[in-house]
C-alpha cells in the first residue's frame, strides 16, 4: 500500500534538508556528545562504547530528522547540540589537563 500523499515531503530542498541533516547532522552529534564524554571521563572505554552505542545513536538521530516538517529546523537544532557538547568537550580538556 503506498504513502499518503498528504505525508510526504513535496519540496526537493526540505526533502536534502532533512537527509543532509539525519546523515551529517547526526553525525555531527553523535561524535561530539562521545567526545564531550571522553574529555571527563575514562578516554578508552568511552572510545571502546562509542562503537556501538555512536552507531544507535546515529541511526536515532538520523530517524528524527524526519519528524520534523522543516529540514532547517533540524539542521538548526544538530547544529546547536554540536555546537553545545564541543562547548563541553572544551571545557573538558581545559579543567583536566595533564600537570607535567
Amino acid at each position: 500500500m503506498p504513502a499518503n500523499s498528504k505525508h510526504l515531503t513535496h519540496s526537493w530542498l526540505q526533502r536534502f534538508a532533512k537527509i543532509s541533516a539525519g546523515f551529517l547532522g547526526g553525525y555531527f552529534v553523535m561524535i561530539s556528545l562521545h567526545l564531550a564524554i571522553a574529555a571527563w571521563f575514562d578516554r578508552a572505554t568511552i572510545m571502546i562504547t562509542m562503537a556501538y552505542s555512536g552507531f544507535m545513536l546515529w541511526v536515532t538521530l538520523f530517524i528524527l530528522a524526519f519528524l520534523f516538517r522543516n529540514g532547517w529546523k533540524v539542521w538548526g537544532i544538530y547544529l546547536f547540540l554540536t555546537l553545545v557538547f564541543s562547548s563541553v568537550l572544551y571545557l573538558g580538556k581545559v579543567y583536566h589537563q595533564p600537570i607535567i
